[in-house]
């Protein structure tokens, strides 16, 4: 039991690593290990490094990042719930449980894909095509790397 709330602190770290804004260096984002270290470090620092905004554009920028960093964290605090009925059920579990916890999963994804498009849409608007879309390269880097540390913590059900 006490390795199923390991993995649950664990999956809640990472879920929260970033709005954790602190101070600290910038990594190259093409190296995951550095990219899950600069996030932890300060996720907003390794974002205006790598966008090298203008002053102008950056107005336009991080309303919009901020927007989507919280519509993001509302998910991620919908999935870690379910997350964690998984890992307190460590028995087998109902059909029509398991059909409630994936139908709270796929929402929880739903609502970051949902997010993920209207954060593509103002972005396209508010800044030049090469700087939109690296940003949601990088954001994409970062989510993946989040998702995987999550998924390899997180034991299935039975």
């Amino acid at each position: 039991m006490k390795t199923y709330l390991a993995a649950v602190a664990f999956a809640a770290g990472v879920i929260s690593a970033p709005s954790v804004w602190a101070e600290g260096n910038v990594a190259d984002a093409t190296d995951m290990q550095a990219l899950r270290a600069a996030v932890r470090t300060d996720k907003k620092a390794l974002v205006a490094s790598t966008l090298q905004l203008t002053d102008a554009e950056a107005k336009k920028f991080w309303p919009l990042y901020d927007s989507y960093q919280r519509t993001v964290d509302m998910a991620n605090r919908e999935r870690a719930l379910v997350i964690e009925d998984i890992v307190e059920a460590n028995k087998p579990v109902s059909d029509l449980y398991a059909r409630n916890l994936a139908k709270e999963l796929v929402a929880a994804d739903e609502t970051e894909v949902k997010a993920r498009r209207t954060l593509y849409n103002r972005l396209m608007r508010a800044l030049p095509a090469k700087k939109a879309a690296r940003y949601l390269q990088l954001e994409s880097k970062i989510r993946a790397a989040q998702a995987y540390d999550i998924a390899s913590a997180i034991p299935l059900m039975k």
